[in-house]
Order: structure tokens, then sequence, then C-alpha cells
């Protein structure tokens, strides 16, 4: 089935800013919260947000095959499990819809009043419910940067890390969208020099640079996933950052691995990208050696050209300090070699299960993913534009990510997940 939707030439009647991450081209998914305090599966187009159940009751989905209430759920998770044919089913006719020069909804202005948003109309909500996270850990950068840090810098990369995509289970309990604050967390330490642990407020908050991608029902339980299948079990893809507590992290991580230095909070794009808006960036990914076990393989174009910037904002700064420039095309395991090995056990994968990349590391100082790198342990503070320097994030301090993607005819972007850390929790 063609995607219609791609084609570089097209226009919607809505207006488009230029340099807008959403124009007609993209159409990605997200729930959101309406001015009558409606919740609703929608779109968006430039700085419009369009209700899709509004648009199913109107019927400008028939002849294809959808549930009555398949866009007027709060979660996208059962659209998502109706697989890649009704995705791009969906998709196209959006795209035609908002097609400059098809007047059916275009000229019929009781519909559009209940179909279009500005977007201070609405409320963006977790577009889907996360039953599993898995965080990978599969940018070699990043992983040779931490190896350095804290192991032999002979021998950054532990033993498997060639050979398998290392990731862990985080905790979806405490995924939010962009905009909802976080607050700094709690836990044991050991300081400096220091025999005992003690316990207070984490010194060593940080965030990590990553995207997530989010799954289909993929499989049966016992059942694995071949290479040559994975990619039409990905829906699309979202912005994460990754919190981490470092000093937590540091105290607690041997011999299972990150927990509660991790668990306190990740944030994510609200905007589901699709992966049939990626298409038009493919490109290689990093050459893998050793060679990968068969069931890893892969050929051809298995990364997505996709620049990430991290910035920093206070409440003091007039503008935010970009502080990290990096691609996702730098990832050494592609998505669908993480999806393939998550279930080479028959591990079950689900409808709105999420996997984080890991945080994405380019090969320069500037494209380093994590303040932890950015600073080298704390010892190269970044000066802010307003002047004060940060090894690790303060209190009140905001941290935004952006994502987007570029040619010589379209950009495609995810918008951003922006987070305001927040002092300890105080009970009243």
């Amino acid at each position: 089935m063609p995607i219609n939707t791609n084609d570089p030439s097209r226009k919607s009647w809505l207006e488009v800013p230029e340099e807008s991450d959403f124009p007609i081209q993209n159409i990605p998914f997200g729930v959101f919260l309406t001015k009558d305090d409606v919740i609703t599966i929608g779109t968006r187009i430039g700085n419009h947000a369009i209700d899709l159940g509004a648009l199913q009751q109107l019927n400008y989905f028939e002849g294809i095959e959808l549930t009555d209430d398949m866009f007027m759920q709060d979660t996208l998770n059962d659209f998502i499990s109706d697989g890649q044919k009704t995705w791009r089913l969906v998709r196209n006719r959006i795209g035609d819809i908002f097609d400059i020069n098809n007047p059916a909804l275009r000229d019929n202005e009781k519909h559009r009043d209940v179909v279009i948003f500005t977007l201070d109309e609405i409320e963006m909500q977790l577009p889907v419910l996360i039953g599993d996270y898995t965080d990978f850990y599969s940018s070699k950068e990043h992983a040779t940067n931490v190896g350095k840090m804290f192991r032999d810098p002979e021998n950054a990369l532990l033993p498997n890390w060639l050979h398998i995509p290392v990731g862990y289970h985080g905790r979806s309990s405490t995924i939010v969208p962009s905009g909802i604050p976080i607050h700094r967390p709690m836990g044991q330490t050991l300081p400096n020099g220091e025999k005992e642990p003690v316990f207070g407020s984490s010194r060593l908050v940080d965030f990590e640079l990553e995207t997530a991608f989010i799954t289909t029902d993929a499989n049966v339980m016992g059942e694995n996933i071949p290479i040559c299948e994975a990619e039409e079990y990905i829906f699309g893809m979202v912005l994460l950052n990754d919190w981490s507590a470092r000093d937590i992290q540091k105290w607690e991580y041997v011999p299972l691995g990150p927990f509660l230095a991790k668990s306190f909070a990740t944030s994510i794009s609200p905007w589901i990208v699709t992966m049939d808006a990626l298409e038009p960036f493919r490109v290689k990914g990093p050459s893998q050696e050793p060679t990968p076990l068969p069931h890893l393989q892969q050929n051809g174009k298995n990364a997505f050209d996709i620049n990430l910037e991290a910035y920093i904002d206070t409440d003091e700064s007039k503008e935010p300090t970009l502080v990290s420039k990096s691609n996702f095309k730098y990832m050494y395991w592609s998505m669908a070699q993480q999806l393939t090995h998550h279930t080479s056990n028959g591990c079950r994968v689900n409808s709105g299960d999420m996997m984080g990349s890991g945080t994405i590391s380019g090969p320069t100082p500037d494209s380093f993913g994590s303040m932890l790198e950015l600073t080298w342990g704390g010892k190269n503070p970044i000066t802010l534009n307003d002047g004060t320097e940060r090894k690790f994030i303060n209190d009140n301090d905001t941290v935004i990510m952006k994502g987007f993607c570029k040619n010589n005819s379209i950009r495609i972007g995810f918008g951003e997940v922006s987070t305001k850390l927040l002092p300890p929790y105080s009970r009243k």
C-alpha cells in the first residue's frame, strides 16, 4: 500500500508556519483534552490540533474498518493494535481530508468548528497506556564514555556490548508527557571517602537525550520476532528524557543495574511520529564489528537521520542554552535489532509498550547526550546564557529536548519534551 501522505509537494488548506515540525507530510498521533474537557485521539498540522474522534463521528473515515469508538478513547492502544495496514489507511485519509484541493471539510464551517482546535485550546496527555518500558544502552559513544569514566579506559566496553543490544526493564508508572514537572529524587548515596551510605536528596540529577519507539502487539509468549519483520511492529517514535540520579545510581547499580536512580521520572514528547512519516530519512547505521549473530544481522538503511538537541532553561535566562546537538543515526544497534533481541527469548511485547534507545551521544564533545559526559563527571562545568554554571541539573531548571528530520524537500519533527525539575517532594 503506497504512503500517499509523504508526497513532498503536497500542501494543506490549514496554515503551516515555515520550519514547522508538523506539515501535512507528518500526521503524528496523540491524545489531548479539549476546551470542553473531552479527551480525544488527535493529530496535528501546523499549529492546529485535529479531533479524530469528531472526524470519525462525522463519517470522514467511511470505508476504513474501525470500531465505532476507535478515536473516542483516552489512549492509542486499540488503534495501534489494529496494525500497520490500518495506520497507513488512516494516515493517508487524513492527508486527503486536509489536502489543499479537497473542499469537503475545508468548506464546511460547521464541521471545522468541532474538528479543529488551536494549540492553546487543548492539553496534551500521555498518548498510550504503557504496560512495559524497556531502556536500551545502544549508543557506542555513550557506553564508551561512561566506561572510560568508571572503568578501565582501555576496556571501556564490556565484552557483551558489541554482541547484544544491552537493556534493562524500566518503570512505566512514572512516565509523564512534556510539560509535567518532576521532583528531585531522594535516595541512598555513598559520599566520597565514606564507608557508610546516607539518605537524602540526589545531588547529581542528569538528563539523558533519547528517543523511544512504541510497539503494537508483536507476538505470543514463547514466540520470537525475525529481524526481517521487526519494523512491522513499530508504530512510531517519541523523544525521551530518561532522568537519572547519578549519585544514587553509582551506589545501587552493582550487581543488577539502575533501579531508583531511573524510576523516579521519565519524560516523553506527546506526539507519536509514525515510521511511515520517517521513511524518507532512512540512512545506513554504523558498521558493526564483529558481525552480529545471524538472528541480528541486517542489510540496507536501518537507521534514521533525526537531529536531536538538548537545552537548559532557567527562570532568570532570557533564552534556553543549547548544550547538546546529537543525531539518532549514531545509534550502534537499530530499533529492529533491539526488538528482535527483546523477543529472542520469547518475551511477549504488547500494544503500547515503549522501548527507549538509551542516551544518544555523538563522536564530538558537543554531541554528548548527558551532563555526565558534557561536563565529564562535573569536572568541566557548562556556562549558561544567564551566566551561571552547571555541572548537573539544578532545582527549577527546565530541560528541553527537540528532534527533527530535514532534507531538501521537507522537515518532519517531534516538537519537544520540556520538563522542569522541582525541589524534593514535601508532604503538606
